[in-house]
Formats: C-alpha cells, sequence, structure tokens
C-alpha cells in the first residue's frame, strides 16, 4: 500500500512524503533549487561535497561515517542535478527502515538530524567554509570536469546541447566549467553557501514506511534554522518553439574509434501546454525504446549505425537523437534519422509499435515503485514539472495515449543543430562523411 502527501512545512520548504511498506529501505533527500548559471554552476556543483566533509560537531568524515555506523550502516551522498534550466544541490539518504531494525530502534530523526546538520552547521574557520576542504574538493570537481570526455557518447550529448543552446541556461553543465572550477575560492563559495541557502526554494522528500505527521514533526525540527522565509521564485526554463534559423552543423575530431552523430531538436509548439504522458509516448516511439523506429529501423534494419536512440527533456522542450555511425555512414544515417521523424509526423505508426512504445514506458514507470532512490528523483523531476501524480497514476495517463497525439507532437518538431564527433580523417574515408559537416 502506498499513500503520498506533500505540504509546505516551511516558508519556501516544501515536503514531499511516500508512505510504503514495500521496501526495506528508506530514502530522504534535501535539496535546493537554484537558477542554473554560468558564473555559478561549478560553485553549485562542488559546495555538496564540501559539506559532506565535515560539519561543526562532526569535522571530518571519518567522525561522520561513525555517526552514520550507528545508524546502521545509513548512506549520505552529495547530489547535483540538472532539471530543465535548474541546478538541484543537497544530499540525499538511504537508510533502513525501522520495521527492519532490531530492538525496534527508529532512525528517521537520526538520518533527519544528521541531514539538517550537514547543510546548516558545516565545519567552519573564522567564519568560512573549510579551506581545505574547499582546495580538495575544487580539484576533485575539476577532475570530474576533464572525465566527462572518457564517456563519448553523454560527452556527445552535452557537446550538442551546449552548442544548441548556446546563450541559454540549458547549455550550461551542471558541473560548470573547468575555468571556473578552477576560480572558485573560499570566500566566494562561502558567500554563494549563505546566499544560496538564503533565497533558494527547498524539496524535502521522504519514502518508507513512517506516517506523514512523524515524517513532518521530525522535518520540522531539524530543519527549524533554515532561512526559507527569504524563498525566491524560481525562473521558468526558457522555451524557444523553434530553431532562430537553418539547422547548425558541428563537427568535433577526438582519438575515438567511432563516430558519435547527435540531432538537436526544438519540440514546438506541443510545449505551448505540454502533456507530459503524450511526450513520453512520442519519444519511446521515435527513439526511446528498442521498440522504437530509430532502433528498428536506423540500427536493426538498414544497419547504418551501432546504436540510434531518442532523449526529449519535456522541461526545456529539446530533444536529442544520439547514434554511433562509420564516418561514411554520416550522411545516410542522419538522413535517416530525420526521415523517420517524418513518417511520425505524417501519420506512419502502426498500432503496433504504438502500443509496444506506451508499454516500454509503463513498465519503466511501474518499475520505478521498486527503489526509494528511484522514486526520489521521479518525484523531484515531477515537482519541477508542476504535476505531483504516483508512477502508477502517470503510467495509466500515458495508456491513454492516442496516435493522433504523437503525431500532432512529431509534427511540430524541427531539427536544430547537427554535431558529429569523429576520429581524425584519413584520405580512405568515404566522401558521404563529409556532407553537410
Amino acid at each position: 500500500m502506498t499513500e503520498r502527501d506533500r505540504k509546505e512545512i516551511m516558508p519556501g520548504v516544501m515536503l514531499t512524503c511516500v508512505k510504503t511498506d514495500k521496501l526495506k529501505a528508506g530514502c530522504m533527500s534535501v535539496t535546493l533549487l537554484t537558477e542554473l548559471k554560468k558564473q555559478s554552476a561549478a560553485m553549485g556543483a562542488m559546495l555538496p561535497s564540501v559539506l559532506r566533509r565535515g560539519t561543526a560537531r562532526l569535522p571530518d568524515m571519518e567522525s561522520i561515517s561513525a555517526a552514520l555506523d550507528e545508524l546502521y550502516g545509513a548512506r549520505i551522498e552529495p547530489s547535483v542535478r540538472k532539471k530543465g534550466e535548474t541546478q538541484c544541490i543537497g544530499f540525499t539518504a538511504s537508510f533502513a527502515d525501522d520495521a527492519y531494525i532490531p530492538g525496534g530502534e527508529k532512525t528517521l530523526e537520526g538520518i533527519t538530524a544528521l541531514l539538517s546538520e550537514l547543510l546548516l552547521s558545516p565545519a567552519t574557520s573564522g567564519g568560512r567554509l573549510s579551506s581545505a576542504y574547499v582546495e580538495s574538493e575544487k580539484k576533485n570537481l575539476a577532475d570530474r570536469i576533464r572525465a566527462l570526455k572518457n564517456n563519448k557518447i553523454q560527452y556527445s550529448a552535452f557537446r550538442a546541447a551546449e552548442l544548441m543552446c548556446a546563450g541559454e541556461r540549458y547549455g550550461v553543465s551542471a558541473l560548470g566549467t573547468l575555468p571556473e572550477a578552477q576560480s572558485v575560492t573560499v570566500g566566494k563559495l562561502t558567500r554563494y553557501y549563505r546566499r544560496v541557502l538564503s533565497e533558494s526554494p527547498v524539496e524535502i522528500f521522504y519514502c518508507g514506511a513512517a506516517d506523514f505527521s512523524r515524517v513532518e514533526s521530525a522535518v520540522t525540527e531539524a530543519f527549524r534554522a533554515l532561512p526559507g522565509a527569504q524563498a525566491a521564485q524560481l525562473p521558468a526554463a526558457e522555451i524557444i518553439l523553434a530553431p532562430k534559423g537553418e539547422p547548425r552543423f558541428y563537427t568535433e575530431t577526438m582519438d575515438v574509434a567511432q563516430g558519435n552523430l547527435v540531432l538537436g531538436f526544438r519540440v514546438g509548439d506541443a510545449m505551448k501546454n505540454p502533456s507530459y504522458p503524450a511526450l513520453m509516448a512520442f519519444n519511446s516511439v521515435y527513439g526511446g525504446a528498442v521498440t522504437s523506429k530509430l532502433f528498428e529501423n536506423v540500427r536493426e534494419k538498414l544497419s547504418l549505425c551501432y546504436f540510434a536512440s531518442s532523449q526529449l527533456d519535456s522541461l526545456k522542450g529539446v530533444m536529442t537523437a544520439v547514434s554511433g555511425v562509420d564516418p561514411a555512414n554520416y550522411a545516410p544515417a542522419r538522413e535517416e534519422i530525420l526521415r523517420q521523424l517524418e513518417l511520425c509526423a505524417a501519420g506512419e505508426i502502426t498500432p503496433q509499435e504504438l502500443e509496444a512504445a506506451k508499454r516500454a514506458v509503463i513498465t519503466a514507470l511501474l518499475s520505478v515503485s521498486d527503489s526509494s532512490l528511484e522514486l526520489e528523483g521521479f518525484y523531484l523531476s515531477q515537482v519541477m514539472r508542476g504535476m505531483i501524480c504516483s508512477p502508477e497514476e502517470l503510467a495509466a495517463l500515458v495508456k491513454e495515449v492516442s496516435a493522433e497525439e504523437i503525431v500532432k507532437i512529431a509534427a511540430g518538431v524541427r531539427l536544430d543543430t547537427v554535431y558529429f564527433l569523429r576520429g581524425p580523417e584519413t584520405e580512405k574515408e568515404d566522401e558521404n562523411a563529409r556532407q553537410g559537416v
């Protein structure tokens, strides 16, 4: 049995509570929502890791680990996520539910208090955050940013979005840039910490077997020092319905064994009054599932790529189609990816394709309830979309999506940017690899 409650427990502080007896592990998160900006993204990415290093009472990671051990091996991890044009920073805790602890000891209150301590009572020196922790985490963040290139698929998708949305908040990485990370000082990060704590809306999430009243009491007591009364209104994502001109083409050369082709689209008029269930179903039909048109045709039937899929960000109205291709197949793969979108817009979607696509989305949604951490991420996304429903409720809405709704969405999608990551050219490569690049 699952129950859901949501309430503003303090000005600017929202608590979402999912009560379930299905899971053995509970979850609690505290997330500050702040506007994603190039000049502050690196500090936002660094801050939770610095705060996780020590508090006034528990000044180092060893003492924090000891406190977590006393809570039956609970875990608290720093969290940095990008939702549309919002940077979501904070902590996520996982812990054994009370029902599974010998002697009936309770962990909820202890976890809540420790989360509050990490956020509100950091280790300081002279009124500023620890310089040793800031310098250490600055190096760690720089390493993480450099390591983005190691996963060529993710890097290609990020670069395509960065180029397509240059000048928009969406084009900023949740980790910030290397120069910005390297420029962080103790003073800058301390000022940022104070500002973001006083201005940011706060989302607290709990999933477990405890009643809402108990969770509310524990959270209100632990986080009573939050300066939520000053919470600012978070700006909505800037949605651009159509490209500003002809599609733009970019090529980047790197030492890679296979090319990565990314097509970036603006979703169009569907974002004027977006239906999230319909957008999910459309993406699944086009490229978001193994039954999709991209997978079945571009990869399986025509063998134009090693993989092909699409991802749609319904907060921003941006979709990317990502594929791994040989340079010689660059042009035919690109054209076939576009042709499959045209087929969707023309209504060439079979009942079997539609049902398989919806079934894939529904299966994925229903599996969310098997993990408290998955539920936490799901509900945070729901909050950002302004539609608070359970995975089961959303799955029921997806089931009712019609082919006509998908066709209407597809008809408004427009190509904005083409990005190709490839290895160094050789004289033997087919001329097709150079078309449009």
